[in-house]
């Protein structure tokens, strides 16, 4: 009876004594994984489960390495608004003179020659039919009777002046080109009595019709040239003839 007792008490310590005896046996032949599969296959659980991942740590200094090789560029962005305009720049200096390839310059050096002699020949021929050149100044009548800020205007539009006489010469070719009464370059609108031409210098020549200068009715401020050759001051508001002097060179 006393054996079978002792057997009895013994077997439930059986399972501890073995894991003993093994564990003392793995720890002086085999390695710590060996006893992990012994372990795994003796007494060990389930395996538990994964753990959450931990917060995002901070950015950690820059490594004290070489650097690397720069990576290639990337895409080109969207092309950006036009800035205002630039100061203009400083002018260049004049360029060559062109030429025209199979241009004949001595067919247009011919043909200048040719204009500028039909303008003489019209020049010519308007004094001999219209008007009459005095040394170097010729006198056209505009064939229109008008008041002398009027003749002033005209005259000035085509770049000439109201006819003014500086010597008897100039004083004929003025009455054979006007025919008829017209008014002269001279006034006395300043000065009552001393007449000057429109450039307010005084008269060097004068061919007054006896008696006059009068201002008759105290109004007579301009000099028109009769048809008998003589001058007579007479309102400025009257309609006579324009005669232009123009310069002839």
């Amino acid at each position: 009876m006393l054996p079978l007792v002792r057997t009895m008490f013994l077997i439930p310590s059986l399972p501890l004594l073995l894991l003993s005896v093994v564990t003392a046996s793995c720890s002086e032949t085999e390695t710590c994984e060996n006893v992990q599969k012994t372990c795994s296959v003796i007494a060990c659980g389930s395996p538990g489960k994964d753990g959450r991942d931990g917060a995002k740590g901070e950015k950690g200094e820059p490594g004290q390495g070489l650097r690397g090789l720069q990576g290639p560029p990337g895409k080109s962005g969207p092309q950006g608004s036009p800035g205002p305009p630039g100061l203009p720049g400083s002018v260049g200096q004049k360029g060559d003179r062109g030429e025209c390839p199979g241009h004949d310059w001595s067919l247009a050096a011919s043909e200048r020659e040719a204009l500028r002699a039909d303008l003489e020949r019209m020049n010519k021929w308007l004094i001999f039919s219209l008007g009459k050149k005095v040394g170097q100044k010729f006198f056209l009548n505009s064939g229109e009777k008008m008041t002398f800020d009027r003749v002033k205007a005209l005259c000035s539009q085509f770049q000439a002046s109201v006819a003014t006489p500086r010597n008897a010469e100039e004083d004929k070719a003025i009455h054979k080109v006007a025919r008829e009464e017209a008014f002269l370059g001279i006034t006395d609108e300043d000065t009552e009595g001393q007449f000057v031409d429109l450039a307010g210098r005084r008269l060097t020549y004068q061919n007054w019709k006896n008696g006059e200068p009068n201002d008759a009715n105290s109004g007579e401020d301009c000099v028109a040239l009769q048809s008998d050759g003589k001058w007579n001051d007479v309102s400025c508001s009257s309609s006579l003839f324009a005669v232009c002097e123009f310069p002839a060179n």
